[in-house]
């Protein structure tokens, strides 16, 4: 196993022989070579959220929120196991070639643990939902994939945006998010305290916003007393891109770009994602950095490469050939997560469609055939990306089935062709879908429309939402849709909650990979069941929601929404049924009997959420264990589920953990509220301890 110490005495030795010019000089994400040393230039600035991003070709698995809906922390940690091996395999080659650039390096900025706690935030589809519970399971694996367990570091994974950070993105940099101490210990650090305890990740990076006044990355409470002292951790600390720039230009807590720099050294971030370090030598001189504060930054640093085994010649990861990228293996690995993470809403039996009585399927929409809408954002190139079109049409030509195919309206503008009158392609799409049996309308967003502030906006301000609907043209696509189909499945492309209210049928399948559309079709035509279940929940309109600036946590998510949701957190259905026959209390598990009861071989995700009986606890129960299992037809196991460590604790006002005396835990295929009931038709078992 890696030994930390043994690397940070090497880092030490080294780092020991530089000039400050020198040490000050590798503290930056591009940082320079120092020939004298042997040491190469390097760029720490790497992005692997879901498949190695922005490097050229690599498998694109499921967007990371489509990955949270499968609640599979082993197909998670198998997945990050992959994308290691393919973000090694480029470096061995790109490095041999001298080409050590941005996005080729192995300091992979991922995974992204900010809690989703607003459907209105453009990048919540980077994360794994509005749960911590969940949160922390799916990012200790990925981040345990993406590290691996050699003697070296496989990457260095990185725990972001720490910690509290979910938008608005327009005001990002300038923003000061208040939290609460019960708040910010139950709701926005437990999932970042979690990767360094149990996961150890090696790196984290700050948030742009401000933390109750102090700026993220610069936060003397979050980097020092929180993550070092508090939680004991070991690697390094990196900086938003840019975000050291916003202490002088925007929060205005310094006032020139060397304090700023001082503040952030001072306070435990180490390495700078943009320029304000290039002012650490003005800092020196004038007083506000010390060299011992630039010396332990850089022996960070360069423990972090050390360990990666940058300087080892027994480095195992350095045999990785190029070739164990873009594999047949892996794209049916994508395929395989695409399948378990896409959720089947509403189902009035239209579906599974029946390939013998279908001849003719009418596929319409903006999504049909847009890569984009497979790829979510922080992507990678695929090689071999299939649409939900090209998937369709796949599986119509093996079964001699027409398929007809009309864009229906653009993404989000009123016409397809600039010479057009509004709404040009209606017509061919109403009168496909009259022609078919079957129409299946692709529709949603994509990360041009929802994602990073800068990355994004041509509808949606900033990258954030406005509201739940689909743009407007795409209402009146659906609206057509629902006069002229027989029978009509809608398939959301997104990664958020919107309310879409046409369609027999109804599919949320996030941002699904390369193998999307391959994955739609066998769910469509039952080749596979649906076995996605919802990581956030799905609210009716942002008018049922706070401000969108108040972080506070009343009314928000799963566990303190007080209204009724369109669809709750942990939904989905499947076209089996299931039964849960029994539930046993075990050490630290639940132990459940669950049935198949239905037709076909499927996967189910057994649930367990906590109530416990005190006036700190949240207003609903909160998921405190989760077990995505596999059943034959007609098939009886029992499955043990573990359960969170903190299960029988709350949250006091002041922060604090206290021990319940009495909880109530409720074990199935869902939560125990009664809209999850009456749509699955299943109540959870519960026991009283």
């Amino acid at each position: 196993m890696r030994n930390r110490e043994e690397a940070r005495a090497k880092a030490r030795e080294l780092v020991s022989k530089m000039t400050l010019e020198e040490k000050a000089s590798q503290l930056k994400y591009d940082a320079p070579a120092i020939e004298r040393l042997g040491i190469p230039a390097y760029n720490w600035w790497n992005e692997v959220l879901h498949g190695v991003a922005r490097a050229g070709t690599a498998t694109v698995f499921p967007q990371a929120i489509g990955l949270a809906a499968m609640f599979d922390e082993e197909l998670q940690e198998k997945i990050a196991d992959v994308i290691s091996q393919e973000a090694r395999a480029k470096y061995n080659g790109q490095s041999r070639h001298g080409d050590r650039d941005i996005y080729k390096g192995l300091t992979v900025w991922s995974p992204n643990i900010n809690i989703f706690r607003d459907p209105r935030w453009g990048r919540g589809h980077e994360t794994y939902g509005e749960d911590p519970y969940l949160t922390s399971r799916l990012g200790v694996r990925f981040i345990k994939g993406l590290q691996g367990s050699g003697k070296y570091l496989k990457v260095a994974a990185c725990s972001k945006h720490f910690a509290v950070h979910s938008g608005p993105e327009a005001v990002r940099h300038h923003f000061d998010a208040k939290a609460n101490a019960k708040d910010m210990n139950e709701t926005y650090l437990p999932a970042f305290e979690v990767t360094v305890r149990e996961a150890e990740v090696e790196s984290v990076m700050g948030a742009y916003n401000r933390v109750n006044g102090e700026p993220a990355c610069g936060s003397e409470t979050l980097l020092k007393k929180t993550l070092r002292e508090k939680w004991g951790f070991q690697g390094h600390v990196v900086s938003d891109c840019w975000a050291v720039r916003d202490f002088h230009e925007n929060h205005k807590v310094t006032a020139t770009a060397p304090e700023s720099a001082a503040l952030a050294i001072k306070n435990g971030c180490d390495l700078n994602c943009g320029n304000t370090y290039l002012h650490m030598m003005e800092a020196v001189q004038e007083g506000l950095v010390t060299e011992d504060q630039i010396t332990l930054a850089c022996e960070r640093l360069f423990t972090t490469r050390f360990l990666l085994g940058m300087f080892a010649d027994d480095c195992e990861y350095d045999r990785i050939p190029v070739t164990d990228t873009d594999t047949d293996d892996h794209d049916r690995l994508a395929l395989k997560a695409a399948e378990k993470s896409m959720v089947l809403l509403e189902n009035d039996g239209t579906l599974p469609l029946d390939p013998q009585k279908v001849r003719t399927i009418a596929v319409v929409g903006p999504n049909a055939d847009s890569v984009m809408a497979l790829e979510g954002n922080y992507n990678g190139t695929s090689s071999r990306y299939v649409t939900f079109l090209g998937g369709l049409r796949a599986y119509a030509a093996k079964h001699g089935i027409r398929v007809l195919y009309s864009l229906g309206c653009h993404l989000f503008k009123d016409r397809t062709s600039n010479l057009a009158q509004a709404d040009d392609r209606l017509a061919e799409a109403a009168m496909y879908a009259e022609a078919a049996d079957v129409t299946i309308a692709c529709v949603g967003l994509d990360a041009g429309l929802e994602g990073e502030e800068g990355d994004t906006g041509n509808e949606y301000f900033s990258g954030d939402k406005i509201d739940l609907l689909i743009p407007e043209s795409q209402r009146k696509l659906l609206k057509t849709l629902e006069k002229s189909a027989k029978r009509l499945v809608t398939v959301i492309a997104a990664g958020s909650n919107l309310n879409v209210p046409e369609g027999n049928a109804k599919v949320f399948a996030w941002y699904p990979g390369q193998a999307g559309g391959t994955a739609l079709a066998e769910l469509l035509f039952g080749e596979k069941d649906f076995s996605g279940r919802l990581p956030l929940t799905f609210y009716k309109d942002v008018k049922d929601l706070p401000d969108f600036e108040d972080y506070a946590m009343t009314n928000r998510t799963y566990r303190y929404f007080t209204g009724e949701p369109l669809y709750p957190f942990g939904y989905g259905l499947s076209y089996t049924s299931f039964s849960i026959n029994d539930a046993k209390v075990g050490e630290g598990t639940v132990s459940m009997e669950i049935s198949n009861t239905g037709d076909r071989d499927s996967e189910t995700v057994l649930q367990v959420y906590v109530a416990c009986d005190s006036p700190f606890a949240p207003v609903h129960p909160r998921l405190c264990g989760f077990r995505r299992v596999a059943l034959k037809s007609g098939e009886t196991k029992c499955f043990e589920v573990t359960l969170d460590p903190n299960t029988d604790t709350v949250i006091d006002e002041a922060g604090e953990r206290r021990k319940a005396e009495h909880y109530t835990l409720f074990a199935g295929m869902s939560q125990p509220d009664e809209l999850s009931v009456r749509l699955t038709g299943i109540r959870p078992i519960e026991i009283k301890k």
